[in-house]
């Protein structure tokens, strides 16, 4: 079994290379595979199959997120429609275009989905899906299914033993995984573009509705390696999210179609 999923996660180091050229500077390439989902696809299909993308290197910061606020101001938490974000939007701000010094660095947080998706898009991305960034966060620092590994396990299972009131870091401070993509476990939750799909219904009595199944995400109620209580913690707490909700501890970062680099961008 191990031996399969290496297999499956193997691309030539030239494949990743020729791509990479194309990116922009805060994003990196993420090559194309197949891997086993927490979160299967369908009922009795267990692979899912990852096109080539690219990822932020790191969350968005607040930094990143007030320059976008000044550019579209529509997107000011005293201007923005209560139907795209709650109450809760960028409260924690210092002023309504900035974040003050102290959280400059720190990930963006009490945005909501419809403000991170319209954030990627005026950076010509948009929020990674479900499985892109499962298949990401999966990597270790050596390998790029490290799931396997009882320490790697460890390492990210430390950070759901930290108190929910702690201060979040600052980005780019965790080790970087195979891929040098930074942050994906113990900083904050991360918004996914396909939220709706997780929405999970608690009566299964409804699993044979095919409208209803479009809704509540026909993987969610055959989930997978239950052994793997970080992803599914993840996947409880996308799924007690709407798009217009905000949180404390849920941030976002932003995926690029292949090849596709974004105008301007994060430093």
């Amino acid at each position: 079994m191990r031996r399969r999923i290496a297999a499956a996660f193997a691309v030539p180091a030239l494949a990743v290379a020729a791509v990479a050229a194309a990116l922009p500077a805060f994003a990196v390439d993420v090559p194309g595979g197949r891997y086993r989902s927490v979160l299967p696809p369908a009922q009795g299909v267990k692979e899912v199959a990852v096109a080539p993308f690219a990822l932020d290197r790191s969350p968005v910061t607040n930094a990143d997120y007030a320059r976008f606020v000044r550019e579209r101001p529509e997107w000011r938490r005293d201007r923005v429609a209560r139907v795209f974000a709650n109450t809760g939007y960028l409260q924690h701000w210092q002023a309504v275009d900035a974040p003050g010094a102290q959280l400059a660095r720190r990930p963006v947080v009490q945005v909501s989905w419809f403000a991170a998706s319209a954030y990627c898009e005026s950076k010509g991305g948009r929020l990674p899906t479900w499985h892109e960034w499962e298949y990401v966060a999966a990597a270790s620092d050596t390998e790029r299914d490290g799931r396997d590994d009882p320490a790697w396990k460890q390492r990210i299972l430390a950070w759901y033993s930290r108190p929910a009131t702690a201060a979040l870091p600052e980005v780019g401070n965790t080790p970087a995984n195979v891929y040098g993509i930074r942050d994906l476990h113990g900083v904050v939750w991360e918004w996914v573009f396909d939220l709706a799909s997780m929405m999970i219904s608690g009566d299964n009595r409804e699993q044979g509705d095919p409208d209803l199944m479009k809704f509540c995400g026909s993987g969610a109620l055959t989930m997978e390696e239950k052994d793997n209580y970080a992803t599914l913690m993840r996947i409880a707490m996308l799924s007690s999210m709407q798009a217009s909700y905000t949180s404390a501890t849920m941030g976002f970062r932003c995926a690029y179609d292949a090849k596709a680099a974004a105008p301007g961008g994060r430093p």
